[in-house]
């Protein structure tokens, strides 16, 4: 498997230190609702973790959660919001919505203001060891004793300098040095330290909270391309600074997502919430909309080809729910040759390209193929099923590692109504929704059976008002789809 870091700007193979992969992804500064361009990066970096877990894999999964942030204290002090209640509030819905598209969760969510300790025990260390110095307004962090200060950036100290200034109220003895402890005075968010009250900068939290939890270097540090600089690179000089050894491995960075060419930002109009997009699109459309394009490419949102795509997914799981009535019904002893060579041929080249860097867009277009040679077998009237057992299980693995979720999995949130249905016909309403459903479906067929087209009819039309279609099939029975 090769991926891109950004270290070295190229492609390098991917093996972890041991069994276990350590991810370290930064989180959102949870000041507003997240928006789409989150969703892409957290979706690419899911791509990821998705498929080292299919490759064997174990992965240690941290993400970080900025509470303590200028962005934070501003949105209060404009609002008058509760610091704590406006990002966990936030965090929240964020993460609500992205399980929504199938992201997994992390292994754990380290707060900021949980960790101020380990931040003050990091700062210290610094000091100690010459890297860091403190001034009237806070503590800073000398970049010119980092040797390697801007290898992630591909920048040299002079370019970086020419970019920072001083400002008025500090006195740092280099322009490009960055603060690791703000100083301050009846602040909204503010903490006991060393060096008087005040809160960290906003890079040292994630080299504080990764130092903790990682104890070791990272296998993987991943986050929006906006932070190759200056986040990620100051987290890799003060975390090595520190005496730690090397931080981390490979540098994972998504590409941008725009509208209409332009970046997010609510002076243009043009700030998108995932909340807004979940509320027009399906999670599965979106997904399928981000990973047509690789995540390194730039990607501009485009609401005609999301709805495209839903189209999309609605074929991929109508073929797969064939292919799954042809398991049952075809026959096992009938072998196509040509059909084996070449889905098995598919199936390999799906999982060359994946380990390309991910390459999703050429991965999907060899799922596609794959189902339309799927297809062409059904429609050959002699299907080989064992190969077709093969292909199934092969493109659900497929589906999982793309994280396009069958709808049927949303089942559950018709739960209570499904109940309610149920107990009206004196069915059993216990255990899971779609094991109810399957009670009322065998209602209706014993319905049929006895020509009770009436309660039959019924059964349907009212599944129907739940958003439940019920397709009949001759060889595999009536199946059910949602609406």
């Amino acid at each position: 498997m090769k991926l891109f870091n950004s270290l070295s700007g190229a492609l390098e193979g991917f093996s972890p230190q041991d069994k276990k992969v350590i991810m370290y992804v930064c989180g959102i500064t949870p000041y507003d609702s997240a928006h789409i361009g989150h969703a892409r990066t957290y979706v690419s970096m899911d791509i990821l973790k998705r498929y080292l877990i299919r490759k064997g894999y174990g992965v240690y999964h941290i993400q970080n959660i900025t509470d303590v942030d200028d962005k934070i204290i501003k949105r209060c002090r404009e609002t008058g919001a509760d610091p704590k209640k406006l990002t966990e509030t936030n965090h929240d819905e964020a993460l609500g919505l992205l399980g929504k598209m199938a992201v997994l969760p992390a292994d754990v969510y380290p707060k900021v203001t949980d960790h101020i300790p380990d931040i003050i025990d990091l700062i210290g260390v610094l000091i100690g060891r010459k890297a860091a110095y403190e001034t009237p307004s806070g503590v800073y962090f000398s970049v010119s004793s980092f040797k390697g200060y801007g290898a992630l950036s591909h920048q040299n100290l002079d370019q970086i300098r020419a970019g920072s200034r001083i400002e008025v109220d500090e006195s740092k003895r280099d322009p490009a040095d960055f603060a690791l402890w703000k100083k301050t005075s009846g602040e909204i968010i503010e903490f006991d330290s060393p060096w008087g009250r005040g809160r960290p900068g906003w890079h040292i939290e994630c080299s504080a909270m990764a130092r903790k939890y990682a104890g070791r270097t990272l296998d993987i540090h991943g986050g929006g391309r906006d932070l190759i600089f200056p986040h990620h690179e100051n987290e890799i000089a003060q975390s090595e600074a520190a005496g730690g050894g090397r931080f981390c491995r490979f540098w994972f960075h998504p590409g941008f997502l725009t509208v209409e060419g332009e970046k997010m930002s609510k002076s243009l109009g043009n700030f998108i919430t995932l909340k807004q997009a979940l509320s027009s699109f399906g999670p599965n459309a979106l997904r399928l909309f981000y990973l047509q394009a690789h995540y390194r490419s730039p990607l501009d949102y485009e609401e005609d080809k999301i709805e495209a795509m839903g189209e999309s997914v609605e074929r991929i799981f109508n073929s797969l729910g064939l292919i799954r009535e042809a398991c049952v019904s075809a026959h096992a002893t009938h072998k196509d040759q040509a059909f084996r060579q070449e889905s098995d041929r598919l199936i390999a080249l799906f999982y060359t390209h994946m380990d390309d860097d991910l390459n999703t867009p050429e991965a999907i277009a060899t799922l596609f193929n794959l189902l339309r040679h799927a297809n062409s077998n059904l429609a050959s009237g002699k299907p080989d099923g064992e190969q077709l057992g093969r292909v199934k299980s092969a493109i659900e693995d497929m589906l999982a590692i793309l994280g396009l979720i069958e709808e049927h999995a949303d089942i559950e949130s018709k739960k209570a109504t499904i109940s309610s249905f149920a107990k009206e016909l004196g069915l059993d309403a216990s255990g899971s929704a779609a094991d109810t459903l399957e009670r009322i479906i065998d209602s209706r067929e014993q319905a049929r059976s006895a020509k009770d087209y009436r309660k039959s009819d019924l059964i349907r039309s009212r599944l129907k008002e739940l958003g439940i279609i019920l397709e009949d099939k001759k060889s595999a029975g009536p199946r059910w789809k949602m609406e």
